[in-house]
């Protein structure tokens, strides 16, 4: 069988706002078809990160592609779905008006083409929401919403998709709808999801990243030692520790 093609390549990566490092000696890599869910404590660098995959930050050391070329310079074949979106809910735009903003690359003359619309409309179809193409998007539900952004994202055709908290504005009662539109997703097209979710990472994810300033890789499902361990703040040292002991590198050691 054919060796899967790298998505996402990440060498040695290392960024900083001010003097600590914020990530460092970052490495990893995706395959095309893989769902990755990027946990982690508050603080530890996921949004930067997703910035870095968005193209909107350069690494200050080590290198950072996506299907092999820099991430600024495929920005058309990625889609974003945002954690939260502002909007003026007194504004008259519907959902599909949102979908076609995914088509903004497109647009001509002031009008969408045909096919612009088809397009848009096959997006909202596929998260389950064609029959609410023309509701003004601030009457819909929380989950609704993130839905019509997910539809906004699929409607400019990406290769890749980037996720942030998706589920962190959607109501219990919508949620299992709104996983059941990312299980099908992910059988199409490469997912990176910044979750705080263990329902996303349990029905979505593939494997695993870590990412509290360095990253460690796991392997599905997560114990509960592990989980603890990522997210209790007197245990994240030893998790690192020991990540980084497994993987070979025992700088953070304290052998004899």
């Amino acid at each position: 069988m054919a060796e899967k093609r790298i998505v996402v390549q990440c060498d040695d990566l290392c960024f900083r706002y001010g003097k600590p490092w914020v990530l460092e000696d970052v490495s990893f890599k995706v395959p095309e078809g893989e769902s990755l869910c990027i946990i982690g404590p508050n603080g530890g660098g996921k949004s930067t990160l997703l910035k870095l995959l968005l193209g909107l930050l350069e690494p200050g050391k080590g290198s950072l592609s996506l299907f092999g070329e820099p991430c600024e310079k495929v920005r058309s074949r990625i889609g974003y779905v945002p954690q939260s979106m502002q909007f003026d809910r007194m504004f008259p735009i519907s959902a599909i008006d949102i979908v076609l903003m995914g088509r903004l690359d497109r647009l001509k003359v002031g009008r969408f083409s045909k096919e612009c619309r088809a397009v848009a409309a096959d997006a909202l179809d596929e998260v389950g929401l064609a029959d609410m193409a023309n509701r003004p998007f601030s009457d819909l539900s929380g989950g609704e919403r993130q839905r019509v952004m997910i539809a906004r994202a699929l409607a400019c055709e990406p290769d890749l998709l980037l996720l942030d908290e998706p589920t962190a504005n959607v109501d219990l009662s919508v949620e299992e709808q709104f996983l059941e539109t990312l299980v099908e997703l992910r059988k199409k097209m490469t997912i990176l999801v910044v979750t705080h979710d263990l329902d996303i990472v349990s029905l979505v994810g593939d494997s695993v990243l870590c990412v509290n300033h360095r990253v460690h890789r796991h392997s599905l499902p997560l114990s509960g030692e592990t989980i603890k361990e990522i997210y209790s703040g007197r245990r994240r040292l030893e998790h690192d520790r020991r990540a980084r002991h497994n993987h070979g590198d025992h700088s953070a050691c304290q052998h004899d």
